[in-house]
């Protein structure tokens, strides 16, 4: 089974000074360049928006599959916008899933973690550049429903590293999984 996509854009971006999804890249923005690569991958696509949500929603293309998810607790932190779109995803679901300052995202890679997953025998796959890990994380139905139950108070790594002798790294040629970009000087690592 495919999984579903997230892409979670619902921060308060305050180390950037303005919404990180709106950011310029290429010829759109950080979460259009996000969203274009997940939707011509993945059947579904969910966004979770939250702070500044007035402002970024208009800016979501029309997509087959792509639906976007308001988390009205953003502040509780990321653990609260996953568990916003988890509780749209039926039982049963893989999800793949990245935050949106990950926006040079390559369809191949994002492709290649989830042929890792669809394969089997592995909860977690995590794609690696040059053997730092990064986004897009792809879990199993298991780990989803982990983290559906987690409580407020935990994050979602918990998860994740209860599972490392379930997890598997994909290597690829694609920086952009570790290029997090949250303060107005690392754009430049980007353009």
């Amino acid at each position: 089974m495919k999984p579903v996509g997230v892409i979670l854009a619902a921060g308060l971006s305050s180390r950037m000074g303005r919404p990180k999804a709106l950011l310029p890249y290429r010829r759109t923005t950080f979460l259009g360049s996000l969203v274009g690569t997940f939707t011509a991958v993945l059947d579904r696509t969910i966004v979770v928006l939250g702070c500044h949500a007035d402002d970024i929603r208009p800016t979501l293309p029309v997509r087959p599959g792509l639906e976007s998810a308001l988390n009205r607790e953003y502040e509780r932190g990321m653990l609260s916008s996953l568990q916003t779109a988890l509780a749209l995803i039926p039982a049963g679901s893989p999800v793949v899933l990245t935050l949106v300052d990950h926006p040079g995202l390559r369809p191949e890679t994002l492709s290649a973690v989830c042929e890792a997953l669809e394969k089997g025998g592995a909860s977690v796959v995590i794609p690696r550049y040059r053997g730092e890990r990064g986004h897009p994380v792809a879990v199993s139905a298991a780990v989803v429903d982990e983290l559906r139950a987690l409580p407020a108070e935990a994050s979602p790594k918990q998860a994740i590293r209860s599972r490392r002798s379930e997890t598997t790294f994909v290597d690829v040629d694609d920086q952009a999984v570790t290029l997090d970009i949250d303060r107005p000087e690392d754009l430049g690592r980007i353009q």
